[in-house]
């Protein structure tokens, strides 16, 4: 069987929407935000706390961590690489990373210190070993970084976790994307696809936001959504007008500070905007049904048209199409009910330049015999 049949059958039947903690992402819930700290903690709890605040203070959902076990994703050769980045924060990229991980005690302390918030906390993960530590606190959801999303091994072992399990797709081929769906449907339904372009920051003529529609199509009913790295606000507001489900934004309190994803992130202020902008395009989207408002009632009175007459018609007088024009107001019988009226009976004088009122359409028509 090929990955397209066995990806029909996985996602037939699955429901439109995923849980994530308290809340539902998916078709009419609203749009779930994440405040991505990622690594712009630059392994500092206090400014880990700051992103929290300023996550709850935007509005954010949830705030979403990186948890790597450095020794189990490099190679010795990766490890003791030295690292020369303006952006380093010690001498050999192993150690540079180490530098940005937090211990079991200070996610400990995070983890609490989000949940006292009332804001959700999961994280992005990178090997098997720091799934199981974050596993161990308990969290709510994973993410899978689009450089993993090709490593079946580690999809599996996340996905027989049963949490929801959240994909990005920034550096990977529809081929690859097939690949991990289908991995992940095969232990756990509960997936949301992310469009992504892992570039930072993302240069926003290459963010080619239309494939985030080829991924709602290719894998309905699961939920979708945007990742964005760029430094504005524009393509990830573009996504929510186009439907996504879910946004991710990298949050940082000092786009110049050191460290390589902040040029790419939103400042506290630019998160809140986007979070008060996303929740206005809510409003403006509204339902996918046709509402009559009330406020309109009286102006489609005024400026709609009627079945109105042309001449004086006495009662009896059986109605011809010559007696019958269009005019407003509208309050009375609609122009595409005109040509119901012809042939029917007056049954009260009308006079000449008046709308025909409602109760005209239920008056006899003229008799088959009166035709002889």
């Amino acid at each position: 069987m090929s990955i397209k049949d066995k990806l029909k059958n996985l996602l037939d039947g699955l429901p439109t929407k995923v849980k994530i903690g308290r809340r539902y992402v998916g078709e009419g819930e609203p749009v779930f935000t994440i405040a991505e700290v990622g690594i712009n903690h630059n392994g500092d709890i206090e400014i880990a706390k700051k992103l929290i605040d300023a996550a709850v203070d935007a509005g954010a959902d949830a705030v979403k961590f990186q948890k790597r076990t450095t020794e189990e994703i490099l190679t010795r050769e990766g490890l003791e690489k030295p690292y020369t980045s303006p952006h380093a924060f010690a001498p050999t990229y192993g150690e540079h990373r180490n530098k940005l991980e937090f211990s079991e005690r200070e996610y400990t302390e995070l983890k609490k210190y989000a949940e006292e918030k009332g804001v959700l906390f999961f994280a992005s993960v990178w090997d098997p070993k720091s799934a199981d530590f974050m596993e161990s606190f308990g969290i709510d959801a994973y993410k899978i970084p689009s450089a993993d999303t090709i490593n079946i091994p580690l999809l599996e072992h996340v996905a027989k976790k049963g949490k929801p399990m959240l994909l990005s797709t920034g550096m990977n081929t529809l081929e690859e994307i097939d690949d991990a769906v289908n991995a992940v449907l095969a232990h756990n339904p509960r997936v949301i696809v992310f469009h992504c372009l892992s570039l930072y920051p993302s240069p926003e003529d290459k963010i080619n936001l239309k494939f985030m529609n080829v991924l709602k199509d290719r894998f309905s009913p699961l939920p979708y959504g945007y990742s964005g790295h760029e430094t504005g606000m524009l393509p990830t507001l573009a996504a929510v007008a186009q439907g996504a489900h879910i946004i991710e934004r990298h949050l940082t309190l000092d786009k110049t500070m050191k460290g390589s994803d902040h040029a790419g992130s939103l400042e506290p202020h630019q998160f809140k905007e986007i979070v008060d902008a996303i929740r206005q395009i809510e409003k403006i989207n509204g339902v996918p049904e046709r509402i009559m408002y009330d406020e309109l009632k009286p102006l489609r009175d005024k400026l709609a048209k009627s079945v109105a007459t042309v001449t004086a018609i006495p009662a009896g007088t059986v109605i011809t199409r010559d007696m019958l024009t269009i005019k407003g107001p509208g309050h009375g019988i609609r122009p595409g009910l005109l040509g119901d009226l012809v042939g029917r009976v007056a049954a009260q004088d009308l006079p000449e330049d008046v709308i025909i009122p409602q109760d005209a359409l239920l008056w006899p028509r003229r008799s088959i015999f009166a035709q002889l």
